[in-house]
């Protein structure tokens, strides 16, 4: 059996991300509009990246200088959180102004040129779509709320109390409490299905519609390659109005949401995921179509969550792709994995999934799923990059970052401040970028950031692991670069086998290439029997990879193997 050549190095695999082709800027010319099908998505969340004017807070000038940094990666595009105009009540995801930046993130001109720049290198950019609810200071709801004929009466939820002046129904927001809010000039109630702040709109109302669609339109006139859709099965609601019935039993789930957390105690069949929404999502779809190359990746936030994806994601017609939080959990053992990969698989018969570990919302995953080492990090990025689907990456996961601990008084986000100490909500998944650790703040602000850098993450910090050839960053370039040459990982089949408990193993099948994936969870070496005849070792690199032989392959602890079948 032969080995794969050796990695190339580093500093070719950024002249080679930076020599890719750009695309027209309204994707006319988009030579290949399947791209995002196997892509490697890196979330930025940018309040966090780098700070380019001193003020404590990251910005889009900031995503633009760390550009080439991106590109090296070898990911496929850049999912950018919100950078709209916000009273930042929820940090972005409270828009004020669909078409505006932000000036803590910088200017219309200063997003054009990160688009720019990105498509010179051969980046995709998707930006972040939060079309279920806006800021109650958007000029909409402004006028919304001044009495019940204006023009915009109706573009939002607006219901009468019950007789006894309570909300109309036990609906409840994701951030605890009602998810209505008494509104003294209308003399009724809102629905918010976040903060009160966070007004729904009203897509039952066509007029609503037209308007989230002409934005959307705004942004691929500018020419971004798609979006990132936040909470899309939170469009409409039941006009009836109708209680939610208990859940049986109350448990972690949909959205990040904790047993701490009232809302884990109901079943949402009345206030999300309803069957209108899948009209809408063909209208969105008939828009992207009309720009070549574009595409969406929809945020499925829901107790069925894997049937939600399949029906979202079925009959080319609606999303491209769409994620939800089974991997976002604290779930993570070999069975739950191949269960939840498998269910998936089941429902989604022509559909795509795209598949995270991380984002912003959730505990880092080196915390969450309790690595204990590089190797086990690796581990977790193989198990990533080797599923069928897109992959999103969250920025410092590819750093091994663990999750930030911060006292109660570092805290910002009003999630953690309500459920505090249970649940100290998600500013430790969201504190600054460690670049350099010589350097103040770990060279992300020169001024005191809007979070603290967390002290452990200097360690761990770009430059330092840029100059450790084994470093967990130099392993997810050089898999990520290897994948990308691997049609069986971006394109192909998936399916299990049986193997030893607490280890996973499965095949990757594209036309002539079938690749075998063996995944050991636990912190000893074992031994997976195998029936396949193995042809060539290919191991990506910086993997810990195992000892193949005919019949068995044998891993070290959190190590995992990759190898040809067949007789070529």
């Amino acid at each position: 059996m032969n080995s794969d050549p050796p990695a190339v190095t580093i500093k070719a695999l950024i002249k080679t991300s930076l020599s890719l082709p750009a695309r027209d800027k309204r994707g006319k010319m988009q030579k290949n509009p399947n791209w995002w099908r196997g892509a490697v998505i890196y979330q930025v969340y940018p309040r966090s990246y780098y700070d380019s004017n001193g003020d404590g807070i990251g910005d889009l000038p900031g995503v633009t200088a760390k550009l080439d940094y991106i590109a090296s990666l070898n990911v496929d595009a850049i999912w950018l959180s919100p950078f709209f105009t916000s009273p930042m009540k929820d940090f972005g995801y409270d828009v004020s102004d669909y078409r505006g930046v932000d000036p803590i993130f910088g200017t219309l001109e200063d997003f054009d040129t990160l688009l720019a720049e990105a498509h010179k290198r051969g980046l995709k950019i998707m930006i972040d779509q939060v079309l279920s609810h806006s800021s109650d200071q958007h000029h909409w709801f402004a006028e919304s709320r001044l009495n019940r004929t204006n023009p915009k009466a109706d573009w939002y939820v607006w219901a009468d109390p019950k007789a006894d002046g309570s909300p109309p129904n036990n609906w409840l927001s994701v951030f605890g409490g009602s998810a209505w809010a008494w509104d003294s000039r209308r003399k009724q109630y809102y629905l918010h299905n976040f903060l009160a702040s966070q007004p729904d709109l009203n897509f039952h109302n066509p007029e609503v519609v037209e308007q989230v669609l002409a934005d959307v339109r705004y942004w691929l006139d500018r020419g971004v390659d798609g979006f990132r859709l936040d909470a899309i099965n939170f469009c409409f609601h039941d006009q009836k109005l109708r209680d939610n019935p208990a859940r049986e039993e109350a448990k972690d789930g949909s959205m990040g949401v904790r047993k701490e957390n009232p809302y884990a105690y109901q079943s949402h069949v009345y206030d999300k995921t309803r069957p209108e929404n899948l009209n809408f999502l063909k209208r969105f779809r008939a828009l992207l179509e009309e720009y070549p190359g574009t595409t969406t990746v929809g945020e499925i936030g829901d107790d069925n969550s894997l049937q939600v994806m399949a029906d979202y994601t079925a009959g080319g017609d609606k999303l491209h792709m769409a994620y939800s939080f089974d991997l976002l959990t604290e779930q993570h053992s070999a069975e739950f994995i191949r269960k939840t990969v498998e269910s998936i698989e089941a429902k989604m018969t022509d559909g795509w999934p795209c598949w995270a570990i991380g984002n912003h919302d959730v505990e880092r995953v080196a915390s969450r799923w309790q690595a204990q080492s590089d190797a086990h990090i690796k581990l977790y990025m193989t198990l990533l990059l080797t599923l069928r689907g897109s992959v999103c990456i969250y920025q410092g996961e590819e750093l091994g970052l663990t999750e930030a601990e911060l006292t109660f008084k570092d805290l910002v986000d009003p999630y953690g401040i309500n459920f505090w100490p249970e649940f100290k909500g998600r500013d430790g998944c969201r504190t600054p970028m460690a670049w350099q650790p010589d350097l103040i703040n770990a060279g992300f602000s020169n001024n005191k950031p809007w979070l603290p850098v967390h002290h452990a993450h200097y360690n761990v910090a770009v430059d330092v692991q840029e100059a450790a050839e084994t470093s967990v960053l130099q392993a997810y370039r050089e898999f990520m670069a290897w994948r990308s040459r691997q049609p069986a990982l971006t394109q192909g089949d998936i399916e299990f086998h049986d193997s030893p408990a607490d280890t996973l193993l499965y095949s990757r099948t594209m036309g002539d290439q079938h690749l075998l994936i063996a995944l050991n969870m636990t912190a000893k070496p074992v031994t997976i029997p195998i029936s396949q005849k193995v042809s060539t070792v290919t191991d990506g690199p910086g993997v810990e990879s195992g000892e193949w032989q005919q019949g068995q392959v044998r891993l070290p602890a959190y190590g995992a193997g990759i190898a040809t079948v067949g007789d070529n």
